[in-house]
């Protein structure tokens, strides 16, 4: 990392930018938003295992070997909701493992992902588990055929492939690919998350109705090989608080059951609530934050062959300022941005990057092209601005956020103080 740091340094060390005296960063003025507002879980450890007793009892016999997936998601209360999901299996008899369930990232390698889960908390330790990684697959079903007239195979861990049934444990939120009845959630996680590097570049390599179609049609199809034995996913509020844990049977992953969580989480994450911004600063991306670093769903910017993006906000530019230590330098979705300082450029390790690139399909094209790159985030905002197709000297509207995850709080400049939603009010 000190050796990509010195380059950059070396790179941008020369770089002089003429920017008119006209353009100066505005003073910003913090903004509450008003957004859905549901009381959070209490005891999420507690929901989750009561949620696996009260519906997976009938599914559970003693001695039964259960894969729980761990992900790599931004979930508030990640080992809770895996605690209570492994206590409430032992209840019932069950014997569970966890495993990585996150399709190529960390590097597509087993360290790399038992790595990553650590990083998030998720040690032996912390949930009082085994955890078994591998990127070894084995294929244990094939879909009928699809719109192509092609069946699609159906990979899982070698680990879970062994177990006696396999277990999601995911967020239930919009996807930042492609739009359906079931986007990320437990369908997602048992289907791409599970099958590794194979399992998620085969649903990822098409376009976004392809998507949506082979994810419903994976979901039936592992579904009838008898080895779910269902799921556990909690739904988030803006506010980044667990305000909903549920268990679903394995008929009800990729059912009604799981439409119904899709559509209550995606009514409690609104996106930025402004027409058009000129420059959006975004403090904080990453892998944990969303799976490309910051969630279209929020900035509106898809840039995915055949999906078209938000209606709003419209946002001329970009600027990203910092990625998360979690990340472990892997950057998918940096192409969203279109300036990044050279601190942020250092952190960058192409190999991860690029892996998951090759993994999302055509998705990975433009989100994986490199942003400008300046030498300060000073230097990278002044440009923004500079380049926002607004006049030296007019004012800008300009938003800036800690990340895409959890959006209670803007700082907007004066040129968007007069045009505040409906119950945003300024603090101070």
């Amino acid at each position: 990392m000190s050796e990509h740091a010195t380059g950059w340094d070396a790179l941008m060390a020369g770089v002089r930018l003429p920017f008119p005296p006209e353009i100066t960063i505005p003073d910003l003025h913090e903004v509450a938003l008003e957004v859905p507002d549901p009381p959070p879980i209490a005891d999420v450890q507690d929901a989750a295992r009561s949620a696996v007793i009260a519906r997976l009892a009938g599914s559970v016999t003693p001695g039964m070997t259960v894969a729980v997936g761990g992900g790599s998601r931004g979930l508030t209360e990640r080992v809770a909701l895996l605690r209570g999901t492994i206590a409430g299996l032992r209840e019932l008899g069950a014997e569970p493992f966890v495993i990585p369930a996150m399709g190529s990232h960390g590097g597509a390698t087993a360290e790399g992902q038992r790595a990553m889960l650590a990083s998030l908390g998720m040690t032996e330790d912390a949930l009082g588990c085994e955890i078994r990684a591998t990127m070894e697959t084995v294929e244990v079903a094939r879909t009928p055929p699809l719109a192509d007239g092609h069946t699609m195979p159906l990979y899982l861990d070698r680990h879970a492939a062994a177990a006696d049934r396999i277990l999601p444990v995911n967020r239930t939120k919009a996807h930042t690919c492609f739009k359906g009845p079931i986007e990320s959630g437990c369908t997602k996680m048992a289907v791409v998350g599970m099958g590794k590097q194979p399992g998620a570049a085969q649903i990822h390599s098409c376009g976004p109705s392809q998507m949506r179609d082979r994810l419903l049609a994976g979901i039936t199809a592992l579904r009838g090989t008898g080895r779910l034995l269902g799921g556990v996913t909690s739904i988030e509020s803006a506010a980044g608080q667990v305000a909903q844990v549920e268990a679903l049977t394995a008929d009800e992953v990729g059912g009604d059951a799981e439409r119904r969580l899709t559509e209550v989480a995606r009514s409690l994450i609104p996106g930025l609530p402004f027409d058009e911004i000129d420059t959006l600063i975004i403090e904080l991306g990453g892998k944990d934050i969303s799976g490309t670093t910051m969630d279209p769903n929020v900035t509106g910017r898809f840039w995915v062959p055949g999906l078209a993006d938000g209606e709003r906000p419209r946002v001329t530019n970009i600027v990203l300022l910092a990625l998360t230590p979690v990340s472990g330098g892997n950057a998918l979705g940096i192409g969203f941005a279109d300036f990044i300082p050279a601190s942020l450029a250092a952190q960058l390790d192409f190999t991860k990057t690029y892996i998951n690139c090759f993994t999302a399909g055509p998705a990975g094209l433009r989100r994986s092209r490199m942003p400008m790159v300046l030498p300060t985030e000073e230097d990278c905002i002044k440009a923004a601005l500079c380049m926002s197709g607004r006049g030296f000297d007019e004012p800008k509207r300009v938003v800036r956020i800690r990340s895409t995850l959890h959006l209670t709080r803007c700082w907007v400049s004066e040129a968007l103080v007069d045009h505040l939603p409906p119950g945003a009010r300024l603090v101070g």
